[in-house]
């Protein structure tokens, strides 16, 4: 029992029932609410996830996932699954949802633990931990404190009922003295007696209760002394939990350090085997030109042999052909001798050549053993440099296979960093959807031409670092550098394709059933409407809005084949001198003539109405049934000429309103008769700027007043749910009020915050930048799933197609 609770937080000795029907009913409501929270802070002990272990069976994973996390691993289709996984819960069973929400929780963090074992993103779980301990420490100390008072206040309580009872029994020995005394005096007198009698029934009652009331105050004291005991087991409990939490930090670290040392040995390593492979193909090369010399100075000696070998047999046959001229010579010499006597001389000269002869014989016999020991030499020589290429080559393939081999770890690995970061994104988007907060993403705009002048120093970097990676970026304002960290940052050099891959999941949750809201905000100039709408003539520089229609339809037309059928309802307004505007209207006129209107167009009055389930709708407003990509890009061209635009001198064409464009999905599953009511909310918010820098007069200057009071509306309803206050001023601004939901409702929320790298907008990046920090630190509802399981009715408006 003690392996299997080793790294659970520990259970409230608060949930035990006696001590809950010992208490009051309010004193216990207090009590359950500090245990909810204390168990919301720590978490709760529940079933882990399913996960594959070497040496334990699945059934005893929660037992040893302390002792053997490096053992736990996790599998892609248990991460999806984890991902996916729905809470099912009743539907006023909150204690149960926050269970199963605890559960849930405790799963993922699981599985963050492991996998920052092996990716450099452990110092955010790092400072996760110290957080949840510092709160831990804090909840134990005011638990603590809380336990103290009230055992104070029991104490005072106690003291108070002992005076009583002592007083009480002091007039109670008083009264008993005075019926003696009257019973001693007026013996005789029978109505005294009989008052007295009754005077001491009362007494004696009062009495029994005053009694009865010192028995509950002590049991109340008991069990106030009782629950300050497991007051003080559980705050142990925590303290080794916050111990073991701690111990497990630095095994990750640790390994983290051999994962980072064995990464730095493969590097290394391979950088020795490359640097040892050229030197090795030098040497082949070397080696290949030596054999080339070998070969051919032996096939000049095999050449020259076989002139030796034909001029040996020439020598041979003379040889031969001299010694058979001497026999015949030695014969004709006798038989000259013998018949004729020929002289001495002729003789003489005979034998002279016939030594010459020998003597060449002799020494052409010592030039042929001369050449046999050379051709044996160049053999041998021959035979040494064959050994030695295959040698070289046997040693060039293993060298060749060695680094074939550390590739491809280092691909695998490369690889696996890169799955592990996808991972941790998808992580990290769901600890944020179950924290409720909205995600904010920074794009920096690259400098343009106008910018000015472009050989100053930059005001914008990109810290480096792996903890703030591709996360971080830091502005620099008069030599002061200002850091601010973001779900993801996005340099100059980002193409859309690139941002849109970022918040393509998000776009898919429209489809699931959620509402989703996407929004950018920044100086005018920053690169607003590039990032939503782009150029959509130009396939790579279309923007967010065409490009998640594209997603929308591409994916619902997918999920047909599972029996899905999906209704698009589209509509399109702006936010003009806090007035609403239907860009889709049919008798609407241009933007150019809309600056002189006040109150809409199409003669309507247009009003936003907020519904029970938190959905948004804006009466008279054009709603138009979309089937396809090519309809919903007329219908944002013609948003697009219908939008009032205007010049100012910090954009030739700057955006004077607030676009919002609503996508309204309506899904049917045939056969599983499943609904969903998913809503896409695309807005472009105008820029906000400064009068001094954007010239403004006239009709101009009242839209850049219009603008910067609702988007400073924005901002008080931002700082309003950052503080968490009763009251958020929704109502102030008719763009606030149309983003309720999004901001303070159930919805999945994105901001992108566009900044311009211009050194002299320096001041309107830092507010921007400033406002985007405050906006990622909101907390809103946890986003719902909008869907049902009935069939709708056969006589229903709502059509699929």
């Amino acid at each position: 029992m003690a392996s299997r609770n080793q790294n659970r937080a520990p259970r409230s000795p608060f949930t035990k029932k006696s001590s809950a029907d010992e208490v009051p009913v309010d004193k216990r409501r207090r009590i359950e609410t500090r245990k909810t929270d204390a168990q919301g802070s720590m978490g709760r002990p529940r079933p882990p996830l399913s996960v594959r272990q070497e040496a334990a069976p699945t059934s005893d994973i929660g037992s040893t996932e302390g002792s053997e996390c490096a053992s736990v691993e996790f599998t892609k289709e248990e991460v999806e699954a984890l991902l996916n996984e729905k809470l099912k819960v009743k539907k006023f069973d909150h204690k149960g949802k926050a269970d199963q929400l605890a559960d849930y929780t405790k799963r993922l963090k699981l599985c963050i633990k492991w996998f920052q074992q092996v990716e450099e993103g452990h110092i955010l779980e790092e400072e996760k931990l110290r957080n949840a301990l510092s709160s831990a420490e804090q909840k134990c100390t005011d638990t603590e404190v809380e336990m103290k008072n009230k055992v104070d206040e029991l104490n005072a309580v106690s003291s108070k009922l002992r005076e009583d009872i002592a007083t009480l029994e002091k007039t109670v020995a008083k009264e008993e003295s005075e019926k003696l005394d009257a019973i001693t005096s007026h013996r005789r007198e029978k109505e005294a007696r009989d008052v007295a009698e009754k005077l001491q029934d009362s007494l004696s009652v009062e009495l029994e209760k005053v009694r009865e009331e010192k028995l509950v105050a002590e049991q109340r004291v008991a069990s106030s002394e009782d629950l300050y005991n497991r007051a003080q087991e559980y705050n142990k409990s925590l303290q080794q939990y916050n111990s073991k939490l701690q111990s497990d930090l630095e095994t990750t670290t640790e390994s983290l350090k051999r994962v980072e040392d064995e990464k730095r040995t493969v590097v290394e390593t391979l950088s020795n085997s490359r640097g040892h492979n050229k030197a090795l193909q030098d040497q082949l090369t070397s080696l290949k030109a030596s054999l080339d010399d070998a070969l051919k100075q032996k096939e000049s000696l095999v050449n020259e042999l076989k002139c030796l070998r034909g001029e040996l047999q020439q020598v041979r046959d003379d040889r031969v052909r001299h010694v058979r001229e001497i026999k015949d010579l030695k014969d004709e010499v006798v038989k000259y001798k013998e018949y004729t006597g020929k002289s001495c001389a002729e003789l003489d000269t005979l034998t002279r050549k016939s030594k010459a002869v020998e003597e060449r014989c002799s020494s052409q016999r010592m030039q042929i053993d001369t050449l046999k020991h050379e051709l044996e030499a160049a053999n041998e020589k021959l035979k040494m440099a064959d050994l030695s290429a295959s040698e070289t080559r046997t040693e060039f393939e293993e060298n060749k296979r060695i680094v074939r081999e550390l590739q491809d770890r280092l691909a695998e690995a490369e690889l696996q960093i890169l799955e592990g970061e996808n991972l941790r994104k998808k992580l990290h988007n769901t600890i944020l959807e179950l924290k409720g907060n909205i995600r904010v993403f920074c794009r920096v705009r690259p400098l343009l031409p106008d910018d000015g002048n472009t050989t100053e120093a930059p005001v914008i970097s990109y810290p480096t670092s792996t903890e703030t990676l591709g996360r971080g970026i830091d502005l620099v304002q008069s030599g002061q550098k200002y850091p601010f960290t973001f779900d993801k940052v996005f340099h100059h050099e980002t193409s859309q394709q690139d941002v849109f891959v970022e918040i393509s999941q998000l776009v898919q949750s429209a489809l699931d059933g959620y509402k989703v809201c996407i929004f950018a905000y920044g100086q005018t100039g920053s690169g607003k409407t590039y990032t939503m709408m782009g150029r959509p003539d130009a396939p790579e520089q279309k923007g967010l809005i065409p490009r998640s229609l594209e997603q929308i339809f591409q994916a619902s037309q997918s999920l047909q084949a599972q029996g899905w059928k999906y209704r698009m309802q589209a509509s399109m307004l702006e936010i003009y001198n806090e007035n609403i505007r239907d860009l889709l209207c049919t008798s609407r006129s241009s933007g150019a003539d809309l600056s002189r209107t006040e109150n809409g167009v199409c003669g309507k009055q247009y009003t936003i109405k907020h519904d029970a389930n938190g959905n948004t709708h804006v009466s008279d407003l054009t709603i138009v049934d979309v089937c396809s990509i090519k309809e919903i890009s007329s219908l944002l061209q013609q948003a697009g000429n219908s939008r009032s635009v205007g010049k100012t001198q910090m954009n030739e064409q700057s955006s004077r309103s607030h676009f919002v464009f609503t996508l309204r999905i309506s899904g049917m599953n045939e056969n599983t008769e499943q609904q969903v009511q998913g809503v896409l909310n695309l807005i472009d918010l105008a820029g906000s700027e400064r009068l001094s820098r954007s010239g403004a007069t006239g009709e101009r200057l009242k839209e850049t007043q219009a603008i910067n009071k609702s988007l400073s509306s924005l901002s008080d309803v931002i700082f309003s749910l950052a503080k968490k206050e009763d009251h958020v001023p929704f109502r102030n601004s008719k763009l606030t009020y149309l983003l309720q939901p999004c901001l303070g409702g159930d919805s999945k929320t994105l901001m992108v915050v566009n900044i311009s790298p211009d050194a002299s907008s320096v001041g309107e990046s830092l507010c921007s930048l400033r406002f985007a920090a405050r906006v990622n630190a909101c907390e809103i509802g946890i986003p719902r799933r909008q869907t049902t399981t009935t069939r709708p009715p056969s006589d229903s408006r709502l059509s699929y197609g």
